[in-house]
């Protein structure tokens, strides 16, 4: 039975140590390896073992009795949560593991969160008890009151030898009512009831605990029991259903070529297979929204061409059983197996492959921008050549080429990564990097509804275009809704200018930072029988988005941080004043007799760094849980703008005005004069 199980840690909490414990036992290796030695089984890059830090989700197979664990040790520092994050989605199960010194986390929060989004089965693993200072009935505590209350301590539980365990059996009785009769009439048997206990932990209303030492060996085998004998996923029956999988991971191997890691989740997989999957269109989907009268929502054609247009289909040439660095080829995968594919040439993590054809989104993003800069003696394009590969393992990078500065810039999630890039780049491609210090990552929307009118006629060349902007719910990004008649735009070059509109990033008035958050329709376009082309609706869409916010009311928008910390009742005044210093809000403070819990937001410009300023404050006590909340209306707009000092005159890239044609040649007009010379009437 395949179980793929993920390991999730703070960083320091011994993830990898207990990884090498579950090797060692299951026998994959024959000598466990350690973080401090530089030795450790998955992390087998040269970046892991300098650092002594997880940075890649690496696997290993795990036959154990009835399973074959496939294990993801994933990475623990918040620098590379995208990594970890991506694992998540193809989990059978996960163990959280703490320290019985430190406890509960930020970060451990953070993982938590996204295991209780994902409903993924979670068991928990407090580490470190022969450590000093290491305290197992506080720990349990902290996790009933930041984690869960469904939390139960199954360590030396005598139910999985066939003994009784009436604490236990009482607890799976409290959260569901079939089990209560049974409880109380006594007709279980310890095979129902570890039965029982399974089916809660796999409906996520149990979360079994146990507790030991990696380092010492103490507690792995009873966790191992526990993980074959409860996480019971049913993939044998879906092996007769018909192919479908879940891309979490891109790599490149020695030669450059593009391997695919997935989870087969129904059906086989074989070598020579030919498998579909959409192609990425801007994060949006394959199909766009329509409006309620959209006088094309029965006509069956646009969707058949939508889907077309950004379906593809390639043959799978290899598949590899991947176990640590090593790995093996295979003919064929069936059901519940991780491996690793070549032959798919952009299919990107999250996104479903075969019958499953979805796209994950994912709550794990960067709030930071870097510049990144390269000797003069190398090629910029060479350079961008290699970030666009690093590009399509991480998606989150966001790779950003500016054509007209030759500069190269980044998203990251923090300093750590970008460390760890530079000594990336060059062992992979012999290229010497450094990256500008990173600087907040600053989105633009609008704050009114606006129509935006362009129009692209040089000399041969005919299109006009006419679009409605709004504002978006914030968070949606760029959606786009097609409300033009087939009467006035044939379906194909209506699906050209969605394709155009939607297929970059557009830059925002204020400070060239993204647009995010607007919601573009489409109301009408013209094209010419004999002189339009592709690209004049390219140019026409860009220049009716533009001159559409030229009149919007722009508004600058900051990302945040949802922010939880635990202090005690001495240091809350504090806090509570570097909080509001920092322009963030909170919710009324939780108080007990020994701390108080604050929630709230705050802008992640104010708030980056402070995470050590609250170590100092609380003596390294308190603990405080940082995750990405969104974007919000900036708190410092006017300094922004002004530091940034964009010049929107200044970017070629993105003109307002529009061209007409008269005499036989093309002339520019202005965007507050473009509209009264638009050649079709405007829409109501």
């Amino acid at each position: 039975m395949y179980k793929t199980i993920g390991l999730f840690a703070h960083v320091d909490a011994g993830k990898t140590t207990l990884a090498e414990q579950l090797l060692f036992h299951t026998g994959a290796i024959k000598q466990r390896g350690r973080v401090d030695h530089r030795d450790a089984y998955l992390d087998n890059h040269e970046i892991e073992k300098a650092r002594g830090i997880t940075v890649f989700a690496d696997q290993a197979i795990l036959p154990y009795k009835t399973s074959v664990l496939q294990v993801i040790d994933t990475p623990g520092h918040v620098d590379f949560s995208p990594e970890m994050e991506r694992a998540i989605q193809v989990l059978d199960g996960a163990v959280v593991i703490l320290s019985a010194v430190e406890g509960v986390q930020g970060h451990t929060e953070t993982v938590w969160q996204l295991l209780r989004k994902h409903q993924v089965p979670t068991f928990l693993f407090i580490n470190k008890l022969d450590r000093t200072g290491a305290d197992k009935a506080l720990v349990l505590e902290e996790i009933r009151q930041q984690l869960t209350g469904d939390a139960y301590d199954c360590t030396a539980s005598p139910l999985l030898s066939g003994g009784s365990d009436q604490r236990l059996e009482e607890f799976a009785a409290e959260r569901d009512e079939r089990y209560l009769d049974a409880y109380l009439s006594g007709s279980y048997s310890s095979e129902d009831w570890l039965n029982a206990v399974g089916g809660l932990l796999g409906s996520c209303r149990l979360f079994p605990v146990f507790s030991g030492s990696a380092l010492q060996d103490e507690g792995i085998e009873e966790l191992l029991e526990w993980v074959d004998q409860l996480l019971k996923p049913d993939y044998e029956a879906k092996e007769a259903e018909t192919f479908a999988g879940r891309v979490y991971k891109i790599r490149h191997d020695d030669n450059g070529v593009r391997t695919t890691y997935l989870k087969v989740l129904s059906g086989r997989l074989r070598v020579r297979d030919e498998v579909a999957y959409d192609m990425d269109i801007g994060g949006i989907p394959a199909e766009e929204e329509r409006s309620e009268n959209d006088p094309r929502s029965e006509d069956k054609r646009t969707k058949d061409e939508a889907t077309k247009e950004q379906a593809r289909s390639e043959k799978i040439t290899q598949i590899r059983l991947v176990s640590g660095h090593k790995f093996k080829m295979v003919d064929e995968a069936a059901a519940g197996q991780l491996i690793a594919v070549t032959g798919l040439s952009e299919a990107a993590a999250g996104q479903g492959v075969g019958a499953l054809r979805d796209r994950k989104n994912y709550d794990m993003v960067p709030a930071l921008t870097a510049k990144v800069f390269h000797n003069e003696t190398l090629s910029a394009k060479e350079v961008l050549r290699a970030f666009r590969l690093l590009e399509a393992e991480d998606p989150t990078l966001k790779v950003l080429w500016e054509e007209q500065l030759q500069e190269i810039h980044i998203h990251v999630m923090g300093v750590i990564q970008l460390e760890v890039l530079e000594q990336l780049v060059k062992e992979r491609f012999g290229l010497a990097v450094s990256y500008g210090q990173p600087e907040i990552l600053y989105k633009e929307t609008i704050a009114n509804s606006v129509r935006g009118y362009g129009h692209f006629e040089p000399l041969r060349h005919y299109a006009e275009v006419h679009l409605k902007l709004e504002p978006g719910e914030r968070g949606s990004g760029i959606t786009f809704v097609n409300a033009c008649h087939v009467e006035d735009l044939t379906i194909g070059n209506q699906n050209l200018i969605r394709h155009h509109l939607l297929e970059r990033e557009h830059h925002g008035l204020l400070t060239g930072s993204p647009l995010t958050d607007v919601r573009i329709t489409l109301l009408t376009g013209r094209a010419h029988n004999k002189h339009t082309h592709g690209g004049d609706f390219r140019e026409a869409s860009f220049r009716a988005l533009r001159q559409g916010l030229e009149k919007a009311d722009n508004v600058l928008l900051e990302p945040y941080y949802d922010f939880r910390l635990r202090v005690s009742l001495e240091e809350m005044g504090r806090v509570l004043s570097d909080i509001q210093l920092a322009h963030g809000t909170f919710e009324p403070p939780l108080t007990t007799e020994r701390d108080v819990l604050l929630q709230g937001r705050v802008p992640v410009a104010t708030f980056l760094n402070y995470p050590t300023e609250f170590a100092a404050i609380t003596h390294g006590k308190g603990s405080l849980r940082l995750t990405f909340g969104g974007y919000g209306l900036c708190h410092n707009a006017e300094e922004v703008i002004a530091r940034l000092n964009y010049d929107k005159n200044a970017d070629p890239m993105y003109t307002s005005s529009s061209i007409f044609c008269a005499k036989g040649a093309g002339f520019s007009v202005p965007w507050e004069e473009a509209e009264r010379m638009m050649h079709i009437e405007k829409v109501l």
